[in-house]
């Protein structure tokens, strides 16, 4: 492993203390849709002592926790009293602290504290990314992952004009590509190591979807766009460097659904081979939750009250790409810069509302090894 992927997944995590699963009420939103898919794949797995699940890319688990709640539920309510293990992982920077105090009803909705609300349920953390393989081999009977595997191992190149892979140019996007082909194969191959015969993988990734839209572009204003205009804006006022602007680039890639499905409909692939099938491949956009709000509220909602529940969202898993993009700052320098460029966004949003939002774009996969 390369010292560049090493600083790369440790400047990736997102905002601690709750802050993430409190502001992305959108990416709850997109996991609770999935559930039903979720009680489908679990009927069909073969029957084993212990059920064993692991949610990869967990932040702090405030986001899918509803869902595993209401599907550990529905497992005692048939009479399943087996022990279940379910394995949270993330990079070694996260902040897991708050994902055990989580789970354990100690903060957030102690409804859904499904640790404490049933018996024979343990709870466990993995630092350590889902590129990996994280658990011992046939030992995992679901896997589940939602809007996280869109991150690359690393960045095969910095952008040089703008701060994301859907913004650049033909070169670094073909760069960007390549190494997400990569990634997308190691990933399945070490989840299918994990898998027992008959296991599922189920997840929910950022992608491109038929039309061409994707995370905060799926008709008006666009969201990369406006990250890279106010991040331009600061370098030409002077207050960040021409390399700290290129440095703010988004370690990630969106695939299309073919990119997704390519391993799966080569049967010679390593994929195939490892004994993998794809048994369901779609899209699904999510509405940005802040964006309906306010239109249903205009009354008695501001559009600065608007700007001031949707840039928080937009804060929450990117605020780390441009605090780590600036060199040789003091901690007060960087907080101050980092505020000023969101304020620009709040700004811009409080003026003219109109197309700002943060519709979700995922394609929904459910996966099985059969050996």
């Amino acid at each position: 492993m390369n010292n560049n992927y090493l600083n790369t997944q440790s400047s990736l995590s997102m905002k601690g203390s709750g802050y993430y699963s409190a502001k992305t009420a959108g990416a709850k939103n997109a996991i609770d849709k999935t559930q039903k898919v979720i009680e489908e794949a679990i009927k069909t797995i073969p029957s084993k002592d212990i059920l064993r699940f692991a949610d990869f890319g967990s932040a702090d688990g405030g986001t899918s926790q509803e869902m595993w709640s209401n599907i550990i539920k529905l497992i005692r309510e048939k009479g399943d009293d087996r022990q279940i293990e379910i394995l949270y992982t993330d990079l070694a920077s996260n902040d897991f602290s708050t994902l055990f105090k989580i789970m354990q009803g100690m903060e957030g909705n102690t409804k859904f504290a499904f640790q404490k609300n049933f018996s024979n349920i343990y709870v466990h953390g993995c630092g350590t990314g889902f590129h990996d393989q994280l658990m011992s081999n046939n030992s995992l009977n679901l896997g589940f992952s939602a809007t996280a595997m869109h991150y690359v191992s690393e960045r095969p190149c910095l952008i040089e004009n703008h701060v994301h892979m859907t913004g650049a140019n033909e070169r670094e996007k073909q760069l960007f590509k390549d190494q997400a082909h990569k990634d997308w194969e190691i990933i399945l191959l070490n989840r299918s190591k994990e898998l027992i015969n008959g296991g599922r993988f189920v997840c929910i990734n950022f992608g491109i979807d038929e039309q061409g839209r994707c995370l905060g572009n799926t008709g008006g204003k666009v969201m990369f766009d406006n990250f890279a205009k106010n991040w331009k804006y600061l370098q030409d006022k002077g207050i960040i460097t021409n390399q700290e602007f290129i440095n703010a680039t988004f370690t990630q890639h969106y695939r299309t659904i073919e990119e997704f499905k390519k391993p799966f409909d080569d049967k010679d692939s390593l994929v195939s081979k490892s004994g993998l099938i794809l048994k369901s491949c779609e899209t699904m956009i999510t509405d940005c939750p802040y964006k309906t709000y306010y239109l249903n509220n205009k009354e008695s909602m501001s559009s600065n009250d608007y700007a001031n529940t949707l840039i928080p969202t937009m804060r929450s898993w990117s605020e780390t790409v441009f605090k780590n993009a600036l060199i040789n700052r003091t901690a007060k320098e960087v907080n101050e810069i980092v505020d000023k460029f969101y304020d620009l966004y709040i700004d811009e949003v409080s003026n003219n509302p109109e197309g700002h939002s943060m519709d979700y774009v995922h394609v929904i996969m459910d996966i099985e090894k059969i050996i």
